[in-house]
């Protein structure tokens, strides 16, 4: 009997797709363990505040409104643009994919994430990270209409999207999901708004 008779193809597909991803979460658990681990008393009480910043889009609202008071009519495009964009994320990453998801949050004092660093760690499903996607949707969302604000906005979201991670708040890959999740869906919100605009 050959091997191939013994493991038809979907067994050994399946088998490989559960060691890939054991050794993912196996990285995954090591990153976050390691930032946990280093010690960066210069950076932890700034990660606590940007990551406390952007609860309920704060952050986000604050821009928008900045935006749309200096940056006349394209600033007011670009501030609607991004707030919509993190309206159509937030809800679909909050009422959808977390309940597919149905990741529970790391375990910080498991890992012992210094107590600096702490912010209040939410209730809700940790799989993807609703405060990345935002950032990311909103800095997608402005800098479809206003390029010229583009890269300041994505490396601010960025940074709040690592200080979920610095605060023990998310997984490592929580973050990476849940930026690219907010990039895609500000990307169709923005074509969606912007052939809207242009028919008035």
């Amino acid at each position: 009997m050959t091997d191939r008779t013994r493991n038809p193809p979907s067994e050994t597909l399946s088998s490989s797709a559960r060691a890939w991803l054991t050794d993912a979460r196996n990285v995954d658990d090591a990153v976050y363990a390691a930032i946990a681990r280093t010690p960066t008393p210069a950076l932890d009480r700034g990660m606590s505040a940007l990551s406390h910043a952007a609860n309920y889009s704060r952050l986000w609202i604050g821009s928008a409104a900045l935006l749309a008071l200096v940056g006349g009519r394209s600033g007011r495009r670009g501030a609607a643009q991004g707030l919509v964009s993190v309206a159509a994320t937030s809800a679909l990453v909050n009422l959808v994919v977390k309940r597919i998801g149905r990741r529970q949050r790391p375990d910080r004092s498991g890992v012992e994430v210094p107590i600096g660093r702490h912010v209040h760690m939410p209730t809700s499903l940790s799989f993807p990270s609703g405060h990345s996607a935002v950032a990311f949707a909103f800095a997608t969302g402005v800098g479809n209409r206003l390029p010229e604000v583009a890269i300041p906005l994505h490396a601010l979201a960025g940074v709040i999207a690592y200080s979920r991670v610095h605060t023990g708040v998310h997984h490592p890959s929580d973050v990476v999901v849940g930026s690219v999740l907010g990039t895609v869906l500000a990307q169709l919100t923005t074509r969606t708004l912007e052939r809207f605009f242009d028919s008035r």
